[in-house]
């Protein structure tokens, strides 16, 4: 009988050009990556298909807990990339026990897109949420990388695959 293997992500921290934000951030989204599919129909076809045509943008968000200075002087300035990273560690359960533990790795260059003003009410935490687009990710779990994204160098990698490097010799890029 096969043992069921459970991956919980139990906590992370962020960190903002190399600074550490422990405690600063509620929660990230991070960008889908997600294909532009273009519709192709023609002559002879019985019928209609849908091919790669390029990358959505990459957007994601951060809730901070409270205001911070340091962070917010960064978010401010859309003229400026600053790198995210996100880690996390996430327990790996085997047989009702945590086997071992392994870390998620999400390297992003990112430019805010937003400054928020927060939400103020009596007796409650400030709401700040800010959004960003992002021109580079990459995902490793557990020690793998599993996609990595350049949008401005026309780099695109599954599973340390380079997909785009023939389309990127095609374009002399």
């Amino acid at each position: 009988m096969a043992k069921i293997e459970i991956h919980r992500i139990t906590n992370a921290n962020v960190y903002l050009d190399g600074q550490s934000l422990l405690g600063r951030a509620e929660s990230v989204d991070l960008p889908q990556i997600k294909a532009k599919m273009a519709e192709h129909k023609a002559l002879g076809m019985v019928g209609t298909i849908e091919a790669f045509a390029g990358f959505e943008k990459l957007e994601g968000k951060i809730k901070w807990a409270s205001y911070y200075a340091d962070v917010l002087k960064k978010v401010a300035n859309p003229f400026k990339a600053v790198q995210l990273q996100v880690r996390g560690s996430m327990p790996i359960i085997v047989g009702g026990s945590v086997n071992r533990e392994a870390p998620i790795v999400a390297m992003l260059t990112v430019v805010f897109k937003s400054l928020p003003g927060g939400a103020f009410q009596q007796h409650e935490n400030v709401e700040l949420e800010t959004d960003f687009t992002a021109y580079y990710m990459k995902l490793t779990v557990d020690g793998q990388d599993v996609a990595e994204i350049d949008v401005l160098e026309n780099i695109y990698k599954a599973g340390g695959v380079d997909l785009l490097a023939q389309y990127r010799s095609n374009i002399g890029g």
